[in-house]
């Protein structure tokens, strides 16, 4: 009777048009929020951080059309993109909570916590330009960015139609530790970056150990991924979805590999590699929640 009511209430929601509205600003969301952490990266590579040097206006105006050049440019369209996601959130709390009837009952929480991620990192965003760029600071902007970004991945996928087949055994838990391995080098990178510490160890032999712990920090989620990918491939019967899942996995954690490889060589030479290697690692960890939210759900299947 309980798995009855269960299937039901999970058709109404299919067919609910809020739920399908809140599910495409959900995707909305994530798909901007991606963007946002790679122009943020090429602010940061092009020297554009303080390129305007007053927030949240930009030398005092909406549209700073007499300083622009690209460098302002970076800086200035960084943070419109971020003020539409702001605003999205709020639409997304607002719509959660207004039609809660037709939705599960976590959704309104979890748009209230994604609303209030968005303001921490609206709060860093300023502190990045009044502290002019401090490496804790900047960090922690790119570690918000990436919760707030697994946090409407794990929305997202929650609400996706999706009937498993209850094979999936150990991989969710393999899927999230990959995950977690991914999120901790993504903010080993981040103090990499911020810290300028491939260019200070090369030049004055300083920072050394914040590189390679960077270096060497590849090694638990690359080993974690690939073994999620080969435990993908021996497990019959597995979901279509997790399979690809996991073999976009694969191919984005190698892919990973290869840029830092060449950024390294190159020493950050080509602005377009390095954006490149944090934009594949932010969709890399991305694909990992997917797999790990998806696997979840199987696994509900399997316990039923």
């Amino acid at each position: 009777m309980a798995n009855s009511v269960l299937n039901n209430n999970e058709i109404i929601y299919s067919q609910s048009p809020a739920r399908e509205r809140i599910r495409g600003l959900v995707w909305k969301l994530c798909v901007a929020t991606l963007i946002l952490m790679a122009i943020g990266s090429a602010t940061r590579v092009m020297n554009a951080g303080l390129a305007c040097p007053d927030w949240p206006l930009c030398y005092g105006k909406l549209v700073p059309m007499a300083q622009m050049n690209l460098q302002v440019f970076l800086e200035w369209f960084h943070r419109l993109d971020a003020s539409l996601i702001g605003f999205g959130a709020i639409a997304l709390m607002g719509l959660s909570w207004w039609h809660r009837q037709e939705l599960p009952s976590w959704l309104p929480w979890a748009s209230t916590f994604a609303l209030g991620l968005i303001v921490f990192q609206g709060v860093l965003g300023g502190l990045t330009v009044t502290q002019l760029l401090r490496f804790d600071i900047v960090t922690a902007h790119l570690g918000t960015a990436l919760l707030y970004f697994m946090t409407l991945l794990v929305m997202g996928m929650s609400m996706i139609p999706y009937k498993g087949t209850g094979n999936v055994g150990k991989l969710p838990w393999v899927g999230l530790t990959a995950a977690i391995f991914v999120y901790l080098q993504s903010l080993m990178g981040a103090l990499v970056a911020s810290q300028w510490a491939l260019h200070q160890c090369f030049g004055i032999a300083e920072l050394c150990t914040v590189m390679n712990s960077h270096i060497f920090g590849v090694v638990p989620p690359t080993l974690t991924t690939l073994t999620l990918v080969v435990m993908a491939w021996r497990t019959s019967a597995l979901h279509p979805l997790l399979r690809k899942l996991a073999n976009w996995s694969g191919l984005l954690v190698l892919a990973q590999i290869g840029l830092g490889v060449m950024t390294f060589r190159l020493r950050l030479q080509i602005e377009l590699l390095t954006v490149s290697h944090q934009a594949i690692g932010a969709a890399l960890l991305g694909t990992l929640v997917a797999f790990t939210v998806i696997a979840l759900r199987d696994r509900q299947v399997a316990k039923a």
